[in-house]
């Protein structure tokens, strides 16, 4: 992000020296813009400082910038939680805790998931390179991670005993997401999605898909399925 000051000096290269003695920068770091050049009146009078705009560029802290939009949606929704955040430049991890988890989870975790994209997009729109942010509130994503799990490895049994396809009830796209790696290297057992979001369901079929198949991105929260 780049951002500016103006300084003014006798001459520009005072006026120059002086911004980046503010800034604690060096000339290679910054770009300079003459606003007004110096001008030396007869006998010194009515003469006028230079005056420079110095451009340079700050990066931007992600983690904060996470935080602070959060903070400010969770005042909007009146819920009161804290927010913890750590990351990485491509990654960053938030845990919410307050004491009223089912507000910041919702049903199934849609609440939780819609925070999530709100964050994603508010913090990722116009940045120059993206940032994953993964969001969670009392545990509630692994915790949601083994169920589905199991729920993946009770379905295939069953469809292994009845050598028939079983459809699950609509997920969301990273609940399908999980269901599909659960299940990717299941001897005899394929999965793939039907329907349009929001009814968009897995049918876990028994025997292998064509190598013809291909994966396809879902287009909306980054994580791949079965088309």
């Amino acid at each position: 992000m780049l951002q500016s000051i103006e300084v003014s000096g006798k001459t520009e290269e005072e006026a120059i020296e002086s911004a980046l003695n503010q800034l604690g920068l060096h000339r290679d770091d910054v770009s300079v813009e003459i606003i007004e050049q110096a001008k030396s009146g007869f006998l010194g009078l009515k003469s006028s400082p230079a005056v420079v705009k110095v451009i340079y560029e700050v990066k931007e802290d992600r983690a904060e910038r996470v935080e602070s939009f959060l903070v400010g949606l969770l005042e909007r929704m009146d819920v009161d939680a804290n927010v913890e955040v750590t990351g990485s430049d491509d990654t960053i991890s938030v845990v919410l805790t307050g004491k009223d988890p089912g507000a910041l989870i919702g049903r199934r975790g849609e609440t939780l998931d819609a925070i999530q994209h709100l964050a994603n997009y508010a913090v990722n729109k116009g940045a120059a390179g993206r940032v994953r942010i993964n969001i969670d509130a009392e545990n509630y994503r692994q915790r949601r991670n083994e169920t589905l799990e199991n729920l993946a490895s009770r379905t295939a049994g069953k469809v292994m005993k009845y050598r028939r396809n079983m459809t699950l009830e609509p997920m969301n796209a990273y609940e399908r997401h999980v269901i599909h790696s659960a299940l990717q290297d299941h001897d005899n057992i394929s999965t793939y999605s039907v329907g349009s979001e929001p009814n968009r369901r897995i049918v876990v079929a028994y025997g292998r898909k064509n190598n013809d198949d291909q994966e396809r991105d879902s287009g909306q929260s980054g994580y791949r399925e079965w088309s």
